[in-house]
């Protein structure tokens, strides 16, 4: 079976030698506007993914990224849930081959895999998210 992907849904993939990463370096970068699997790729920990989705009309928009083990496909967590436009970093502390899962309706994404020096990551500071319960 042939598989043709339109110009609209296409997946950038931007490899930038990973292995030379002196600072915090994009060394990957995909964009999408459809539900897809990005391609395999390579990092060492530490690494941070920084997203951005975009939508565009009245429609209502949901985003599910997952990351998943190259090779196996073993499931490793999810990433992001989202029904709203927005932006935002995650650090991971795991080194390997993996792909992203994106599932999309009505939204545009862009992931960039970011290599970190430890340094930078020990400056890292996630942003505590409001309690639900007081």
């Amino acid at each position: 079976m042939k598989f043709s992907v339109p110009n609209t849904l296409l997946v950038t993939l931007l490899a930038l030698g990973a292995s030379t990463a002196g600072a915090a370096e994009t060394v990957f970068e995909f964009k999408g506007s459809a539900s897809r699997n990005t391609p395999e790729f390579e990092v060492k920990a530490p690494w941070i993914l920084d997203w951005r989705i975009t939508t565009e009309g009245a429609y209502e928009s949901a985003v599910d990224i997952s990351l998943e083990e190259a090779g196996t496909s073993a499931h490793q967590g999810r990433v992001l849930s989202t029904k709203y436009p927005g932006n935002g970093v995650r650090m991971f502390d795991q080194d390997g081959r993996f792909y992203f899962r994106v599932d999309s309706s009505f939204s545009t994404w862009t992931l960039k895999v970011i290599q970190l020096t430890e340094e930078e990551a020990e400056a890292y500071t996630p942003r505590e998210r409001p309690s639900a319960i007081d």
